[in-house]
């Protein structure tokens, strides 16, 4: 028995799961409010399951509703890239990629990999979960994203981690502070000043934490914060000192922040693409994730560093 529904329905479906509003929703797809209602009541009815759940202020999806938007989804990516196939002009794709990603990728390299995306494929969305390095594990195993970029995860069986960079932890500090002018500065020598430490919930600090297991004069922290920006936004203040990434740290002709090499011992992290390794990719996504691949090429290519 063939389904009472179409593709118009399918799409103002899509439309009302992106901006969680009726109203909203019907503008997007450029019809009346009550004619979109119909649509997606049509849509429920054809199926035989409650899609949404209203309230007064915001629309959200049941489980049924998240479960089914993403199974859309990718039908839909399928068909746009088949239509694709027939017409040959890669500018009029349309679709939407979720990418989650630690904080300090995205300023490093993912706004670039992105821009050249944008002129590729300009009609497609492009979503960023920045969050910590839990949470964008988490999203990838959970399908919530298609993809993440992250410094762990390589450890977990149905994840698939492909190394992009390795970086050091640099001590991150203002140029009038005395370790600025330092060739390389010891962890010991950090205990001699204001320590600014992230939060024991942050990946950083579990990898940190294990490395620095058999050094014996270490910092002790006088502030903690769980975000990088806040660290550095401290740092900026003069309140103390911090350990952070390197491509956290901001362009180096910042007029206040400057990097110093730790040493003693270094410490180094691995980034990478993760990927759950039973999800096959949406066409979009996967366009994403090839150019982020070509990225590491590119920098071998032009001599730049891997650390």
């Amino acid at each position: 028995m063939a389904m009472n529904f179409d593709l118009n329905d399918l799409l103002a479906f899509r439309a009302l799961a992106d901006v969680g509003s009726f109203r909203k929703a019907a503008e997007s797809v450029h019809i009346s409010q009550p004619a979109f209602s119909r649509r997606i009541d049509k849509l429920e009815q054809a199926l035989g399951a409650r899609l949404l759940e209203r309230t007064t202020r915001r629309v959200n999806l049941t489980a049924v509703g998240r479960d089914f938007d993403r199974q859309l989804r990718h039908i839909l990516d399928a068909l746009d890239t088949t239509l694709l196939g027939i017409r040959g002009v890669a500018a009029t794709r349309m679709g939407e990629v979720t990418v989650a990603c630690v904080p300090s990728a995205v300023s490093y390299f993912l706004s670039s990999v992105i821009a050249r995306y944008h002129q590729l494929y300009p009609k497609i969305r492009v979503k960023i979960m920045d969050d910590s390095a839990n949470e964008v594990l988490i999203a990838v195993a959970r399908g919530e994203a298609d993809f993440g970029l992250n410094f762990i995860g390589a450890q977990e069986s149905d994840v698939e981690f492909v190394p992009l960079l390795e970086e050091r932890f640099v001590a991150a500090c203002r140029r009038d502070h005395p370790l600025a002018a330092k060739p390389r500065v010891r962890w010991s020598e950090l205990a001699q000043y204001d320590y600014i430490a992230v939060g024991k919930s942050s990946g950083n600090r579990l990898l940190l934490d294990q490395a620095l297991a058999g050094v014996k004069t270490q910092p002790q922290s006088t502030y903690e914060t769980r975000h990088g920006t806040t660290t550095l936004g401290l740092v900026e203040a003069g309140l103390g000192v911090a350990v952070v990434p390197a491509m956290a740290m901001p362009a180096a002709d910042h007029p206040l922040l400057v990097s110093v090499p730790l040493v003693d011992p270094v410490v180094k992290r691995k980034v990478g693409l993760i990927r759950r390794r039973s999800a096959v990719l949406s066409p979009a996504a996967q366009q994403l994730y090839t150019l982020c691949v070509d990225w590491k090429t590119g920098l071998k290519a032009t001599g730049g560093a891997s650390s």
